[in-house]
């Protein structure tokens, strides 16, 4: 798969543990740095938007939503805290964006990956689609 993507980049932040261990004013101040860093790319073009996820959702799945379970689970260490949009066209400078998360040094995991067009499996559903619609 090649690393350009004319819908951009996301960065998605992992881990919600990163404050442990900080003080109120320590947790303030990386807050502060983070909402900088978003503000200053912002500024530049290279972010679309951004969010943090709250702690607590559902999971939804089996067939036909049958299954809602509670989750995610806030104390995973890889629970996914937050993304920003990128408006960039490699994957090489959405790394570099990602090495400026101020989250870095307590821990945080930023995974970068390309925004497709289309899910990769509807050029597999198409033809066997085509196929079917053949023979009937």
């Amino acid at each position: 798969m090649s690393a350009e993507s004319k819908n951009g980049h996301m960065l998605i932040f992992r881990g919600n543990d990163w404050h442990q261990g900080l003080s109120p004013e320590e947790m303030q101040q990386v807050a502060s740095k983070w909402m900088d860093w978003f503000k200053q790319l912002t500024a530049q073009g290279k972010v679309i938007g951004g969010n943090p996820l709250g702690p607590e959702g559902k999971i939804v799945s089996g067939k036909g939503g049958r299954v809602v379970a509670d989750g995610p689970f806030a104390e995973s260490k890889e629970a996914i805290g937050g993304y920003f949009l990128l408006n960039v066209g490699t994957q090489q400078e959405a790394v570099a964006i990602a090495k400026g998360c101020p989250g870095l040094a307590y821990g945080v995991k930023v995974e970068v990956r390309p925004v497709l067009e289309k899910c990769p499996l509807s050029d597999l559903a198409v033809p066997e689609a085509a196929l079917a619609e053949a023979t009937a």
